[in-house]
């Protein structure tokens, strides 16, 4: 089958490639794209928007490298097979949006969507770490903590586009911390790389440019870095655990900015995880951190774009 495209939207920036059946990424671009960012008062002026960026985007790419196919992961819950963006936390203007027929018309070419975690989850298992697994959860550690799920070789949104929400988890049942979605407790408040540095500014009195920053100072042995780290992993791992038992899923994969400081997070990750196992589980998991590096979501929308399944 001939190259695709593929799409990975984020809020502030849009990622494109060309990939081939084998998974080979044989051009790429990035472009800014603030989605989450406009003025519009109502849904029609913010779908307006959405899909008036994303065609400006998206069309010379395509008409350069002459493909009619798109796939794309986006942020948001979309109903299964069919495209339409149930609703969006970052963008909370669209509820109910054509996103995949809309963006069809405008473009002109076949177009398939889905979310981009779950995206991610496809890729790492159709080229990845999860290559070759029936049953899979990938997680994504970056500025929140996202999710995708494969069971039985079928990607698994949920019966309304929110199944595995591990990032929202409940981990910290009293005196929790607020998380940006507006409960308290979630994964996301202990494990992504806004709640590492909102958490090095309260206990070490100081801020720090980015994550990667904590984890070099973790590496060097600083007390406030390695403690924040320690219980990012900690949290992370006990988080894994309850997924565990729930699904019983025994590949987990994890990619994002924060999987860079897998040395530092996998010691602790790994010692909760085998603590709060039930016994028959000990010992039969795998925690792999991703080798895709981040372009798990490109590959899996390479792969919606052709009508397949991660299998």
């Amino acid at each position: 089958m001939s190259n695709v495209l593929a799409a990975d939207i984020g809020g502030t920036n849009i990622r494109l490639a060309i990939v081939d059946a084998e998974g080979l990424i044989v051009a790429e671009t990035r472009l800014q794209a603030e989605l989450s960012r406009h003025a519009e008062q109502s849904q029609a002026t913010a779908e307006t928007h959405v899909i008036k960026t994303l065609t400006e985007a998206i069309r010379p790419f395509a008409h350069e490298h002459g493909v009619d196919r798109l796939g794309m992961g986006f942020p948001g819950f979309f109903q299964r097979h069919n495209g339409l963006l149930a609703s969006s936390p970052n963008l909370p203007l669209l509820q109910n949006f054509a996103l995949a027929d809309r963006l069809a018309d405008a473009l002109g070419m076949n177009v398939r969507v889905e979310n981009d975690a779950l995206c991610a989850a496809i890729g790492e298992q159709k080229f990845g770490s999860g290559q070759g697994r029936a049953n899979l959860l990938h997680i994504t550690l970056g500025t929140g903590v996202g999710s995708g799920l494969i069971l039985n070789n079928i990607p698994y949104s949920g019966e309304h586009g929110m199944a595995m929400e591990f990032g929202h988890l409940c981990i910290e049942h009293h005196d929790g911390r607020l998380c940006g979605c507006g409960n308290y407790g979630c994964v996301e408040a202990y494990a992504s790389a806004t709640a590492l540095m909102k958490r090095f500014q309260e206990i070490c009195d100081c801020a720090v440019p980015d994550a990667k920053t904590i984890f070099e100072q973790a590496r060097e042995g600083h007390s406030c870095a390695v403690t924040i780290t320690n219980e990012a992993g900690m949290y992370l791992g006990m988080a894994i655990a309850e997924a565990v038992k729930l699904l019983d899923v025994t590949t987990i994969t994890i990619s994002g900015g924060l999987s860079g400081g897998w040395d530092i997070l996998y010691p602790p990750l790994k010692r909760e995880l085998d603590n709060n196992l039930i016994s028959p589980q000990k010992g039969r998991v795998e925690v792999l951190r991703s080798r895709l590096d981040d372009n798990a979501g490109l590959l899996g929308a390479a792969v919606i774009a052709r009508g397949g399944s991660p299998a």
